[in-house]
């Protein structure tokens, strides 16, 4: 590897990382190896591109600019070493950005299978509930639940989801199981974070609608905690089939009002805006979109400029 290119991969894992230690840890090389290809870096291009302190280490506003395009540049070339390759083997680092309790339950499981297939492929999880900022972070793909919010971003459909009410055996027999939504309202309600658990629940049925704006006794931050206290006994609450299969399945939580509908959403996979996408990121969620078995053709959209919102 040519001196200025392996200077190049170093700045870059530095940046991501926010440390020298753990990049030449990832990178194979002594710390003061990478300071000093940094110093190098630096004095090359005439300016401070990383902020160093007690603290940590960050990207100064040059720093930040400087990766934004140096990113482009690696990302070509490991798109080259891949087709030249021919043989489909994957390689360098995949950063997945993935919702807590979809991470945990469906996508980490599946991990084993997806990199036996690929052994020098590295991934790297960011699980949380939060919308994140995919190129300000380094995220190559991430997978996000409901309508997205229009940007510049490319987004590919994985699969389909449908939103259901369930509650624990022992807090229907304790508190009564409703028969309307409209009785909703006498009950302890759990919600999950912002955008997992909307604020107001719409039911149909017979062509028929109800929308109720409930009042929660516990919200989490994180839907698995949400989930952890309906099946304590808490009270009810809206979720995913995906984020509560295994608890219906043996008998912990069971479907409220299930002659209702709360509507029908979807799973995306985004990739950053301004970048193509990197081989790795491409070759996860066509291995995603297989083992999920998607309701229906996934498909590539792009939506228009307008600031993310939250889920």
């Amino acid at each position: 590897m040519s001196d200025r290119l392996l200077s190049l991969r170093v700045f870059a894992r530095v940046a991501r990382l926010r440390s020298f230690s753990l990049a030449g840890r990832e990178l194979r090389l002594s710390q003061p190896s990478v300071s000093r290809i940094i110093s190098a870096l630096e004095e090359e291009v005439g300016v401070a591109l990383l902020s160093r302190t007690t603290r940590g280490v960050s990207l100064t506003e040059a720093g930040s600019d400087y990766l934004a395009r140096i990113e482009t540049i690696l990302l070509a070339l490991e798109e080259a070493d891949h087709a030249a390759r021919g043989t489909g083997e994957l390689r360098g680092v995949l950063r997945l950005a993935l919702p807590t309790t979809f991470g945990v339950r469906e996508v980490v499981p599946r991990l084993p299978a997806f990199l036996d297939r690929h052994p020098a492929l590295r991934i790297e999880l960011e699980m949380s509930d939060r919308v994140q900022d995919l190129v300000a972070e380094g995220i190559d793909v991430a997978l996000r639940f409901g309508a997205l919010a229009d940007s510049t971003a490319v987004a590919r459909r994985v699969a389909g989801v449908q939103r259901m009410l369930v509650a624990a055996p022992a807090y229907l027999s304790r508190a009564g199981r409703p028969n309307s939504p409209s009785e909703l309202s006498a009950h302890s309600i759990i919600f999950g974070p912002p955008g997992a658990s909307a604020e107001a629940w719409t039911f149909t049925r017979d062509g028929r609608s109800v929308t109720l704006r409930l009042v929660p006794r516990l919200r989490a931050s994180v839907n698995e905690g949400a989930t952890l206290a309906v099946v304590g006994g808490l009270g009810i609450m809206t979720t995913t089939n995906w984020a509560c299969r295994a608890e219906v399945a043996d008998g912990r939580l069971v479907r409220v009002l299930p002659g209702w509908q709360m509507g029908a959403s979807e799973i995306n996979a985004v990739f950053p805006a301004g970048k193509a996408a990197k081989p790795s990121a491409r070759a996860f969620i066509d291995y995603m979109v297989k083992s999920l078995n998607p309701t229906s053709p996934p498909r590539r959209i792009t939506a228009r400029s307008k600031p993310p919102r939250r889920r």
